[in-house]
Protein backbone atom coordinates (compact mmCIF):
# COMPACT_ATOMS: atom_id res chain seq x y z
CA UNK A 1 0.00 0.00 0.00
CA UNK A 2 2.85 2.39 0.79
CA UNK A 3 4.28 2.57 -2.76
CA UNK A 4 0.79 2.98 -4.22
CA UNK A 5 -0.01 5.75 -1.75
CA UNK A 6 3.27 7.48 -2.52
CA UNK A 7 2.59 7.24 -6.26
CA UNK A 8 -0.95 8.56 -5.79
CA UNK A 9 0.35 11.46 -3.71
CA UNK A 10 2.96 12.30 -6.32
CA UNK A 11 0.38 12.14 -9.12
CA UNK A 12 -1.89 14.47 -7.17
CA UNK A 13 0.96 16.94 -6.60
CA UNK A 14 1.88 16.77 -10.30
CA UNK A 15 -1.69 17.60 -11.30
CA UNK A 16 -1.84 20.41 -8.73
CA UNK A 17 1.43 21.88 -10.07
CA UNK A 18 0.12 21.83 -13.66
CA UNK A 19 -3.21 23.34 -12.66
CA UNK A 20 -1.43 26.06 -10.68
CA UNK A 21 0.70 26.91 -13.72
CA UNK A 22 -2.22 26.81 -16.16
CA UNK A 23 -4.50 28.98 -14.02
CA UNK A 24 -1.85 31.63 -13.29
CA UNK A 25 -0.48 31.64 -16.86
CA UNK A 26 -3.88 31.97 -18.49
CA UNK A 27 -4.91 34.53 -15.88
CA UNK A 28 -1.91 36.77 -16.47
CA UNK A 29 -2.35 36.57 -20.25
CA UNK A 30 -5.96 37.70 -19.92
CA UNK A 31 -5.03 40.54 -17.53
CA UNK A 32 -2.12 41.68 -19.70
CA UNK A 33 -4.31 41.57 -22.79
CA UNK A 34 -6.78 43.89 -21.11
CA UNK A 35 -3.97 46.09 -19.78
CA UNK A 36 -2.20 46.46 -23.12
CA UNK A 37 -5.10 46.35 -25.55
CA UNK A 38 -7.69 48.31 -23.57
CA UNK A 39 -5.55 50.64 -21.47
CA UNK A 40 -2.64 50.95 -23.95
CA UNK A 41 0.08 50.04 -21.43
CA UNK A 42 2.45 48.59 -24.02
CA UNK A 43 5.62 48.53 -21.91
CA UNK A 44 6.04 44.75 -21.74
CA UNK A 45 9.70 44.64 -20.66
CA UNK A 46 9.22 47.15 -17.85
CA UNK A 47 6.09 45.29 -16.74
CA UNK A 48 8.11 42.07 -16.55
CA UNK A 49 10.64 43.90 -14.38
CA UNK A 50 7.79 44.89 -12.05
CA UNK A 51 6.69 41.26 -11.99
CA UNK A 52 10.09 40.13 -10.76
CA UNK A 53 10.28 43.02 -8.29
CA UNK A 54 7.01 41.82 -6.76
CA UNK A 55 8.31 38.24 -6.73
CA UNK A 56 11.51 39.45 -5.02
CA UNK A 57 9.47 41.22 -2.33
CA UNK A 58 7.51 38.03 -1.61
CA UNK A 59 10.68 35.90 -1.39
CA UNK A 60 12.15 38.42 1.08
CA UNK A 61 9.01 38.20 3.24
CA UNK A 62 9.02 34.40 3.09
CA UNK A 63 12.71 34.28 4.00
CA UNK A 64 12.08 36.62 6.92
CA UNK A 65 9.23 34.37 8.10
CA UNK A 66 11.50 31.33 7.87
CA UNK A 67 9.70 29.57 5.02
CA UNK A 68 12.76 29.82 2.75
CA UNK A 69 15.99 28.34 4.07
CA UNK A 70 19.42 29.77 3.16
CA UNK A 71 20.90 28.21 0.02
CA UNK A 72 23.83 28.70 -2.32
CA UNK A 73 23.93 29.37 -6.05
CA UNK A 74 27.31 30.17 -7.68
CA UNK A 75 27.46 33.68 -9.10
CA UNK A 76 28.56 32.43 -12.53
CA UNK A 77 25.48 30.19 -12.82
CA UNK A 78 23.24 33.01 -11.61
CA UNK A 79 24.56 35.39 -14.27
CA UNK A 80 24.14 32.75 -17.01
CA UNK A 81 20.56 32.10 -15.99
CA UNK A 82 19.65 35.81 -15.82
CA UNK A 83 21.31 36.41 -19.20
CA UNK A 84 19.29 33.62 -20.84
CA UNK A 85 16.06 34.73 -19.09
CA UNK A 86 16.41 38.40 -20.03
CA UNK A 87 17.38 37.56 -23.61
CA UNK A 88 14.26 35.40 -23.75
CA UNK A 89 11.99 38.23 -22.61
CA UNK A 90 13.50 40.91 -24.85
CA UNK A 91 13.92 38.48 -27.76
CA UNK A 92 10.27 37.42 -27.65
CA UNK A 93 9.10 41.03 -27.63
CA UNK A 94 11.34 41.95 -30.56
CA UNK A 95 10.39 38.78 -32.45
CA UNK A 96 6.70 39.66 -32.10
CA UNK A 97 7.39 43.18 -33.35
CA UNK A 98 9.57 42.24 -36.33
CA UNK A 99 7.78 39.07 -37.48
CA UNK A 100 4.30 38.20 -38.64
CA UNK A 101 2.07 36.51 -36.08
CA UNK A 102 2.32 33.25 -38.03
CA UNK A 103 6.12 33.13 -38.00
CA UNK A 104 6.13 34.19 -34.33
CA UNK A 105 3.95 31.16 -33.51
CA UNK A 106 6.20 28.85 -35.55
CA UNK A 107 9.20 30.15 -33.62
CA UNK A 108 7.43 29.40 -30.33
CA UNK A 109 6.63 25.88 -31.52
CA UNK A 110 10.28 25.29 -32.38
CA UNK A 111 11.16 25.58 -28.68
CA UNK A 112 10.09 21.97 -28.20
CA UNK A 113 12.60 20.40 -30.63
CA UNK A 114 15.29 22.81 -29.36
CA UNK A 115 14.56 21.73 -25.77
CA UNK A 116 14.70 18.11 -26.87
CA UNK A 117 18.09 18.73 -28.49
CA UNK A 118 19.46 20.32 -25.31
CA UNK A 119 18.38 17.35 -23.21
CA UNK A 120 19.77 14.84 -25.71
CA UNK A 121 23.14 16.64 -25.89
CA UNK A 122 23.63 17.59 -22.22
CA UNK A 123 21.65 14.90 -20.36
CA UNK A 124 21.98 12.02 -22.87
CA UNK A 125 18.19 11.57 -22.81
CA UNK A 126 16.52 9.08 -25.14
CA UNK A 127 12.98 9.40 -26.50
CA UNK A 128 10.94 6.45 -27.67
CA UNK A 129 9.34 6.51 -31.10
CA UNK A 130 5.87 6.94 -29.61
CA UNK A 131 7.03 9.91 -27.52
CA UNK A 132 8.54 11.60 -30.57
CA UNK A 133 5.40 11.02 -32.64
CA UNK A 134 3.18 12.40 -29.87
CA UNK A 135 5.29 15.59 -29.80
CA UNK A 136 4.85 15.92 -33.57
CA UNK A 137 1.06 15.58 -33.18
CA UNK A 138 1.04 18.33 -30.54
CA UNK A 139 3.11 20.62 -32.77
CA UNK A 140 0.84 20.03 -35.79
CA UNK A 141 -2.32 20.59 -33.75
CA UNK A 142 -1.10 23.85 -32.18
CA UNK A 143 0.19 25.01 -35.57
CA UNK A 144 -3.25 24.48 -37.12
CA UNK A 145 -4.78 26.55 -34.30
CA UNK A 146 -2.36 29.44 -34.27
CA UNK A 147 -0.33 29.76 -37.47
CA UNK A 148 -1.93 32.04 -40.05
CA UNK A 149 0.09 34.31 -42.32
CA UNK A 150 3.80 33.48 -42.45
CA UNK A 151 6.36 35.96 -43.70
CA UNK A 152 10.06 35.96 -42.83
CA UNK A 153 12.70 38.69 -42.93
CA UNK A 154 16.37 38.61 -41.97
CA UNK A 155 16.25 40.64 -38.76
CA UNK A 156 13.04 38.91 -37.67
CA UNK A 157 14.66 35.53 -38.16
CA UNK A 158 17.66 36.57 -36.06
CA UNK A 159 15.40 37.87 -33.29
CA UNK A 160 13.32 34.68 -33.33
CA UNK A 161 16.44 32.49 -33.21
CA UNK A 162 17.80 34.37 -30.19
CA UNK A 163 14.40 34.23 -28.48
CA UNK A 164 13.93 30.50 -29.04
CA UNK A 165 17.41 29.42 -27.95
CA UNK A 166 17.53 31.74 -24.92
CA UNK A 167 14.08 30.57 -23.77
CA UNK A 168 15.01 26.90 -24.19
CA UNK A 169 18.30 27.43 -22.32
CA UNK A 170 16.55 29.34 -19.53
CA UNK A 171 14.01 26.57 -19.02
CA UNK A 172 16.69 23.89 -19.19
CA UNK A 173 18.70 25.80 -16.58
CA UNK A 174 15.73 25.91 -14.19
CA UNK A 175 15.68 22.11 -14.04
CA UNK A 176 19.49 21.82 -14.06
CA UNK A 177 20.11 24.28 -11.21
CA UNK A 178 17.36 22.86 -9.00
CA UNK A 179 18.73 19.35 -9.34
CA UNK A 180 22.44 20.20 -9.12
CA UNK A 181 22.23 22.50 -6.11
CA UNK A 182 19.14 20.95 -4.45
CA UNK A 183 17.22 24.20 -4.70
CA UNK A 184 13.51 24.48 -4.14
CA UNK A 185 11.42 26.64 -6.44
CA UNK A 186 11.27 29.54 -3.99
CA UNK A 187 14.99 29.19 -3.25
CA UNK A 188 15.87 29.53 -6.92
CA UNK A 189 13.47 32.45 -7.32
CA UNK A 190 15.07 34.07 -4.29
CA UNK A 191 18.42 34.01 -6.09
CA UNK A 192 17.30 34.96 -9.60
CA UNK A 193 14.33 37.32 -9.16
CA UNK A 194 16.25 40.25 -7.58
CA UNK A 195 18.86 40.28 -10.36
CA UNK A 196 16.21 39.99 -13.07
CA UNK A 197 14.11 42.72 -11.46
CA UNK A 198 17.05 45.13 -11.20
CA UNK A 199 18.30 44.50 -14.73
CA UNK A 200 14.86 44.66 -16.36
CA UNK A 201 13.78 47.78 -14.48
CA UNK A 202 16.98 49.52 -15.57
CA UNK A 203 16.94 48.35 -19.19
CA UNK A 204 13.17 47.94 -19.62
CA UNK A 205 12.19 51.59 -20.18
CA UNK A 206 14.88 51.98 -22.87
CA UNK A 207 13.91 48.71 -24.60
CA UNK A 208 10.22 49.62 -24.48
CA UNK A 209 10.91 53.08 -25.88
CA UNK A 210 12.89 51.49 -28.72
CA UNK A 211 10.06 49.04 -29.44
CA UNK A 212 7.06 51.38 -29.04
CA UNK A 213 8.50 54.91 -29.34
CA UNK A 214 6.67 55.70 -26.08
CA UNK A 215 8.04 56.56 -22.64
CA UNK A 216 6.80 54.64 -19.64
CA UNK A 217 7.09 57.72 -17.40
CA UNK A 218 4.75 59.64 -19.71
CA UNK A 219 1.96 57.07 -19.51
CA UNK A 220 -1.40 58.19 -18.10
CA UNK A 221 -1.59 56.11 -14.92
CA UNK A 222 -5.32 56.05 -14.25
CA UNK A 223 -6.75 54.21 -11.26
CA UNK A 224 -7.98 51.38 -13.49
CA UNK A 225 -4.65 51.01 -15.26
CA UNK A 226 -2.76 50.92 -11.96
CA UNK A 227 -5.21 48.31 -10.68
CA UNK A 228 -4.49 46.07 -13.68
CA UNK A 229 -0.73 46.60 -13.27
CA UNK A 230 -0.92 45.56 -9.60
CA UNK A 231 -3.15 42.60 -10.49
CA UNK A 232 -0.71 41.54 -13.22
CA UNK A 233 2.22 41.72 -10.78
CA UNK A 234 0.30 39.71 -8.17
CA UNK A 235 -0.60 36.92 -10.59
CA UNK A 236 2.97 36.98 -11.99
CA UNK A 237 4.29 35.78 -8.63
CA UNK A 238 2.25 32.60 -9.03
CA UNK A 239 3.23 32.29 -12.70
CA UNK A 240 6.96 32.57 -11.94
CA UNK A 241 6.74 30.16 -9.02
CA UNK A 242 4.58 27.62 -10.86
CA UNK A 243 6.97 27.60 -13.84
CA UNK A 244 9.89 26.75 -11.55
CA UNK A 245 7.81 24.11 -9.74
CA UNK A 246 6.71 22.42 -12.98
CA UNK A 247 10.11 22.40 -14.67
CA UNK A 248 11.70 21.22 -11.42
CA UNK A 249 9.23 18.34 -11.11
CA UNK A 250 9.28 17.43 -14.79
CA UNK A 251 11.62 18.69 -17.54
CA UNK A 252 11.71 21.60 -19.95
CA UNK A 253 10.39 19.38 -22.76
CA UNK A 254 7.40 18.14 -20.77
CA UNK A 255 6.74 21.69 -19.63
CA UNK A 256 6.71 22.89 -23.25
CA UNK A 257 4.54 20.04 -24.57
CA UNK A 258 1.87 20.09 -21.90
CA UNK A 259 2.21 23.87 -21.65
CA UNK A 260 0.52 24.18 -25.02
CA UNK A 261 -2.68 23.36 -23.15
CA UNK A 262 -2.45 26.99 -22.03
CA UNK A 263 -2.44 28.05 -25.68
CA UNK A 264 -5.66 26.10 -26.25
CA UNK A 265 -7.28 27.62 -23.16
CA UNK A 266 -6.18 31.15 -24.07
CA UNK A 267 -7.65 30.72 -27.56
CA UNK A 268 -10.89 29.38 -26.16
CA UNK A 269 -11.24 32.10 -23.52
CA UNK A 270 -10.29 34.72 -26.10
CA UNK A 271 -13.09 33.59 -28.39
CA UNK A 272 -15.66 33.83 -25.60
CA UNK A 273 -14.39 37.02 -23.93
CA UNK A 274 -13.19 39.04 -26.92
CA UNK A 275 -15.35 37.75 -29.77
CA UNK A 276 -16.03 34.46 -31.54
CA UNK A 277 -15.30 35.48 -35.11
CA UNK A 278 -12.06 33.44 -35.14
CA UNK A 279 -13.68 30.23 -33.93
CA UNK A 280 -14.19 27.88 -36.87
CA UNK A 281 -13.92 24.20 -37.76
CA UNK A 282 -10.27 24.66 -38.81
CA UNK A 283 -9.28 26.00 -35.37
CA UNK A 284 -11.43 23.50 -33.46
CA UNK A 285 -9.87 20.56 -35.33
CA UNK A 286 -6.40 21.87 -34.44
CA UNK A 287 -7.36 22.15 -30.78
CA UNK A 288 -8.69 18.59 -30.71
CA UNK A 289 -5.56 17.25 -32.43
CA UNK A 290 -3.29 19.12 -30.00
CA UNK A 291 -5.15 17.81 -26.94
CA UNK A 292 -5.05 14.24 -28.27
CA UNK A 293 -1.30 14.67 -28.84
CA UNK A 294 -0.83 15.84 -25.24
CA UNK A 295 -2.74 12.85 -23.92
CA UNK A 296 -0.65 10.55 -26.12
CA UNK A 297 2.55 12.23 -24.92
CA UNK A 298 1.58 11.74 -21.28
CA UNK A 299 0.84 8.07 -21.89
CA UNK A 300 3.87 7.35 -24.10
CA UNK A 301 6.39 9.17 -21.91
CA UNK A 302 5.18 7.40 -18.76
CA UNK A 303 5.84 3.93 -20.17
CA UNK A 304 9.20 2.18 -19.51
CA UNK A 305 11.79 3.47 -21.98
CA UNK A 306 9.51 6.19 -23.25
CA UNK A 307 9.97 9.07 -20.88
CA UNK A 308 13.27 10.84 -21.48
CA UNK A 309 15.34 7.90 -20.28
CA UNK A 310 19.06 8.49 -19.75
CA UNK A 311 21.02 6.25 -22.08
CA UNK A 312 24.20 6.17 -20.01
CA UNK A 313 22.39 4.64 -17.03
CA UNK A 314 22.00 1.38 -18.95
CA UNK A 315 25.63 0.12 -19.29
CA UNK A 316 26.74 -1.61 -16.09
CA UNK A 317 30.43 -0.83 -16.50
CA UNK A 318 29.75 2.92 -16.51
CA UNK A 319 27.47 3.02 -13.49
CA UNK A 320 30.28 3.89 -11.09
CA UNK A 321 31.77 6.48 -13.35
CA UNK A 322 28.46 8.26 -13.77
CA UNK A 323 26.99 7.51 -10.38
CA UNK A 324 25.86 11.02 -9.63
CA UNK A 325 24.36 11.48 -13.09
CA UNK A 326 22.58 8.13 -12.93
CA UNK A 327 21.05 9.15 -9.63
CA UNK A 328 19.79 12.35 -11.24
CA UNK A 329 18.49 10.31 -14.15
CA UNK A 330 16.62 8.05 -11.79
CA UNK A 331 14.92 11.07 -10.36
CA UNK A 332 13.94 12.21 -13.83
CA UNK A 333 12.57 8.77 -14.71
CA UNK A 334 10.37 8.82 -11.63
CA UNK A 335 8.80 12.11 -12.60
Amino acid sequence: MAPASKADRKAALDVAAWMFNIVTSVGIIMVNKALMATHRFTFATTLTGLHFATTTLLTIIFRWLGYIQPSHLPFSNLIKFVLFANLSIVGMNISLMWNSVGFYQIAKLSMIPVSCLLEVVFDKIHYSRATKLSIVVVLVGVAICTVTDVSVNAKGLIAATIAVWSTALQQYYVHFLQKKYSLGSFNLLGHTAPVQAASLLILGPFVDYWLTNKRVDKFDYSVTAVFFIVLSCTIAVGTNLSQFICIGRFTAVSFQVLGHMKTILVLTLGFFLFGREGLNLHVISGMILAVLGMIWYGNASSKPGGKERRTYSLPVDKSQKHGLLSEAGDRDDKV
